[in-house]
């Protein structure tokens, strides 16, 4: 049947722009539900109603709860994906800057912390969000940046850096551990640095 503008459109399906909308709201919603309430208080159904959308459109477009985690982890870590880039760019005796201050930046900028906040509240909580955490870190991100170092051990040297990182981000923007909570950004930078080179590139 046609509308009155002449257009058609089968019954019950969105256009695009809508769905993507859509998409994008019950997406944001997800992240907050679960950093508010946790993985386990965190339902589809909640998400729904909290969204103002049906419980099947979140099935719809996700699928399960889980897969609904998956996609605000993918989400959240967005900015962080772009880390394997970030150290090609460059001698790999400066590896170990270019990676805290890749990494740093992401946690220092409030529009990309807050995401990363929230998915980290979950997958420390809950086994089931830490393995969909670890399963999808590792093979999006980790790994792209092992890729990028032609040395023996390459995996365990970048678990080993990430770990460095993301241990100190832990203390200084969730649990907020002082005097590390209120450093300066580049003394920690300047102090991590060759840590985490130590660990990229040393014996």
């Amino acid at each position: 049947m046609s509308d009155p503008g002449g257009t058609t459109r089968r019954r019950g399906r969105p256009p695009r722009t809508e769905s993507a909308d859509t998409r994008d709201r019950i997406l944001t919603t997800a992240r907050e539900e679960f950093s508010e309430r946790g993985y386990e208080k965190t339902s589809v159904r909640g998400i729904a109603k909290a969204a103002g959308v049906d419980p099947a459109l979140v099935h719809h477009y996700f699928g399960t709860k889980e897969q609904v985690f998956a996609a605000a982890v993918e989400v959240a870590f967005a900015p962080a994906m772009h880390a394997p880039e970030a150290i090609a760019e460059g001698p790999v005796s400066e590896v170990g800057e270019r990676l805290t201050r890749f990494i740093f930046g992401v946690w220092e900028n409030p529009a990309t912390r807050t995401p990363l906040l929230a998915i980290l509240r979950s997958a420390v909580n809950n086994e089931t969000a830490a393995a969909v955490f670890r399963r999808l870190i590792a093979a999006q991100l980790l790994r792209r940046v092992a890729a990028q170092l032609d040395l023996p051990d390459a995996e365990l040297r970048v678990e080993l850096a990430a770990a460095q990182l993301v241990g100190c981000a832990m203390l200084r923007y969730v649990i907020k551990v002082e005097p590390l909570a209120s450093a300066d950004h580049e003394q920690i930078v300047a102090r991590l640095a060759p840590v985490v080179q130590g660990h990229l590139t040393g014996p």
